[in-house]
């Protein structure tokens, strides 16, 4: 295993290293956490101010290189109860300043020993801003991250071209099958009492979600992405979770077809991310890939039910179309982006079933949404 070293340790050693994107841009820094020689996904970036290691675990993330916006990362260490799933999901990561030392006594380790054991490479003294700057203008793209200890006299550039010729789009990318559970598993109820049955359909549930869920007194049975009708249905569920997940909605027309059936059976429905994406579409809605997804944990939503604003968390890098939504007579508009106008939330007029774009379990993020868990449970009582 090869040693990365940056600002602020003991030996002053540094392996350079540079970030080529698709657009022949090219951000030098050094190398941080584990050094594999090269990296690469989709650029994307976020804006919180904390909760990087959540972000690092979110299997939302799968297929893409991180940048933080925020100017310091590695600042409290990190922490076994952080992992929104049980590994690291991103391929890369790119900050600005990476701190060694962390500040939380609880914390399992620093950062750098956290990506060290779980093999993440990443990118440090990075103009972050600039190049978030740059991604907003061009647009979500593929970059590499690559190690100089590792050209052994090779081109850096044609290296580079050479990775990125090889990387997919995430246009047209199902990704669900890498992160989803490869078996069904039980988690449940916090409560004592008879429970809710809810069947989560994990294409690539964060932990969380599933934490609020147990804590009202639901009894989830987890299922895998690829889980048919009937295997569902035999669980006789009182509710069902469409979570989220990576990847193009517009590729998992199986999953589509499963959302169908079940939305015929009548029984009470919360999407979430890419399962409201995947709900919508069931509906007969599109998706499209946006210019620039949304990540972060500071997002405006208003409520058109209830004439109010949310700030939320969110993180997709696709969206359904908005003029679909409102034409849709089956369906009612409740939440909507005031950024950008993107569609946020939906209700179906003749079925329990609503879903929303953003992530209301918040982790990282604010607490204004948490109500759409109560909201959920009261459908299925």
């Amino acid at each position: 295993m090869t040693e990365a070293y940056f600002c602020g340790m003991t030996d002053t050693k540094q392996i350079r290293g540079s970030l080529h994107l698709q657009d022949g841009r090219v951000f030098d820094g050094w190398i941080i956490g584990f050094d594999a020689g090269q990296c690469g996904g989709e650029l994307c970036f976020n804006t919180s101010m904390t909760g990087y290691q959540e972000m690092f675990t979110d299997p939302s993330y799968k297929g893409q290189l991180l940048v933080h916006n925020y100017v310091h990362l590695g600042n409290y260490g990190a922490y076994a109860s952080d992992q929104e799933s049980g590994d690291v999901q991103i391929s890369g990561v790119i900050v600005r300043n990476f701190s060694e030392k962390h500040s939380r006594p609880m914390a399992d380790s620093t950062l750098q020993e956290y990506m060290l054991a779980r093999r993440l490479m990443g990118i440090r003294g990075v103009d972050t801003r600039a190049l978030v700057r740059h991604i907003r203008h061009a647009g979500a793209m593929n970059a590499v991250i690559l190690s100089h200890h590792a050209l052994n006299g090779q081109n850096a550039d044609v290296l580079a071209q050479k990775a990125l010729e090889d990387l997919p789009r995430m246009a047209g990318l199902d990704l669900s099958a890498q992160v989803t559970t490869a078996q069904p598993y039980r988690l449940a109820s916090a409560l004592d009492g008879s429970a809710y049955r809810v069947a989560v359909m994990d294409y690539g549930v964060k932990q969380n979600m599933l934490n609020h869920l147990t804590r009202r007194g639901c009894d989830l049975q987890i299922f895998p992405a690829h889980t048919g009708l009937e295997d569902v249905l035999a669980y006789q569920p009182n509710g069902i979770l469409f979570s989220n997940g990576p990847g193009d909605p517009a590729a998992m027309p199986n999953q589509v077809a499963v959302i169908r059936g079940l939305m015929d059976r009548q029984i009470p429905m919360m999407g979430i991310c890419l399962g409201h994406q995947l709900m919508a579409r069931a509906a007969g809605l599109e998706t499209f890939k946006m210019h620039n997804g949304h990540r972060g944990s500071n997002h405006p939503v208003q409520n058109l039910r209830l004439n109010r604003s949310e700030i939320t968390s969110q993180n997709h890098g696709f969206a359904v179309d908005l003029d679909q939504a409102r034409s849709a007579t089956a369906l009612e508009l409740t939440h909507i982006n005031l950024n950008d106008q993107t569609v946020e939330g939906l209700a179906w007029r003749d079925l329990p079933a609503f879903s929303v774009q953003y992530h209301p379990e918040s982790n990282p993020g604010p607490h204004d949404s948490h109500y759409l868990f109560d909201d959920f449970v009261a459908m299925m009582a």
